[in-house]
C-alpha cells in the first residue's frame, strides 16, 4: 500500500508555513518572502513602480521556493486569509509538473499553529 503524501500550507504574502501530515503527526516547516517593510520603504521612496517591480521580483522568488517545496507531494491544501493563496495556485497549475498533485485552496482567517494542525488532520481526514 503506497502511502499519500498530504501537506497543507497556511500563507499569507509574507509567510507560507508548511504543515506535512505525517503518520497523524504535524511536521512543520516555514518560508518567508525576503521582501520587507525596509526594501518597501526605500523602494517607494524612489519611485513607486520601482517599489512594485521589486516586490513582483521578491513574490515570485517566494512562490517559487513554496512550489519547489511541493513536488514530493500527492495531496495539497492552500489555506489563508489573503489572495496569495489563490495566486500560488495558479501559478502551480499553469506548470505541468504540478498536474498529477491535488491542490485545492479554501479561505481562513489568521490561526495560531494549533488551529492550523487541527484544520490540516480535519481536511485529510
Amino acid at each position: 500500500m503506497k502511502t499519500v503524501k498530504q501537506i497543507g500550507i497556511w500563507m499569507d504574502h509574507s509567510t507560507a508555513f508548511l504543515l506535512e501530515l505525517k503518520d497523524d503527526a504535524i511536521l512543520h516547516s516555514t518560508i518567508v518572502s525576503d521582501f520587507t517593510h525596509q526594501d518597501k520603504e526605500l523602494s517607494l521612496s524612489k519611485s513607486e513602480k520601482l517599489m512594485h517591480n521589486k516586490e513582483q521580483g521578491f513574490q515570485s522568488t517566494y512562490y517559487k521556493k513554496i512550489g519547489d517545496s511541493l513536488r514530493n507531494y500527492q495531496e495539497v491544501i492552500l489555506f489563508g486569509p489573503t489572495d496569495a493563496k489563490n495566486e500560488l495556485a495558479n501559478l502551480l497549475k499553469a506548470e505541468h509538473f504540478f498536474d498529477k498533485i491535488k491542490i485545492e485552496v479554501q479561505d481562513s482567517d489568521k490561526m495560531t499553529e494549533s488551529e492550523m494542525d487541527d484544520f490540516v488532520k480535519e481536511y485529510f481526514k
